[in-house]
């Protein structure tokens, strides 16, 4: 079973899969969705289509050089067949995929690596740009300090106010009913 890689896009094409285009001057070019073929109509660079695996390499974002890319190169010699060389070949697959990973992994460990500072800076700087939508005009030591010394006064009174009417509603006392009452008198 051959996989063939998609011309614009670079992703697997399954057997029975994608379409097959041949030029007149008898170049292959094999997509994977029309997606990709349309784009190759319109005469679309792929490094500069955003989703591409050209466009993503070319930003940094995944693998470029890797000795893992060597054992998927394409190889068009037959190899006899034989049963011991198919099941190392299979684990080595299996654990060249593993490295792939890990490698992958480590490069976007690498690119993240100032991203949560960055990210945390910008936060900062939003947040003291917009102040004014998380604190109350009253609140802000500014606009208290430009008020008169009575709007003050009643603020704080106002506040004193809120703190002794939470704290009553804490300190409520449950009052038995007459019912409840019986019913326990008579237990």
């Amino acid at each position: 079973m051959r996989l063939e890689k998609c011309w614009f896009c670079s992703s697997t094409v399954y057997p029975g899969h994608g379409i097959t285009f041949v030029r007149n001057d008898a170049t292959i070019f094999k997509f994977c969705r029309s997606k990709c073929h349309k784009n190759f109509k319109m005469k679309r660079n792929p490094r500069k289509v955003k989703w591409t695996k050209a466009s993503r390499k070319l930003a940094g974002k995944e693998l470029v050089k890797d000795a893992t890319f060597d054992m998927e190169r394409r190889r068009n010699r037959p190899e006899k067949y034989d049963r011991e060389v198919m099941h190392k070949t299979v684990k080595a697959m299996q654990k060249i995929d593993e490295i792939r990973q890990k490698r992958a992994d480590r490069l976007w460990e690498k690119r993240m690596a100032n991203a949560k500072q960055q990210q945390t800076a910008a936060d900062k700087r939003q947040l003291e740009r917009e102040i004014h939508l998380i604190k109350a005009p009253s609140m802000e030591p500014e606009a208290v300090s430009e008020q008169e010394p009575m709007q003050e006064e009643k603020v704080v009174q106002q506040q004193d106010e809120k703190l002794a009417q939470k704290q009553k509603k804490k300190l409520r006392i449950p009052v038995e009913r007459p019912r409840q009452k019986l019913q326990r008198m008579q237990e």
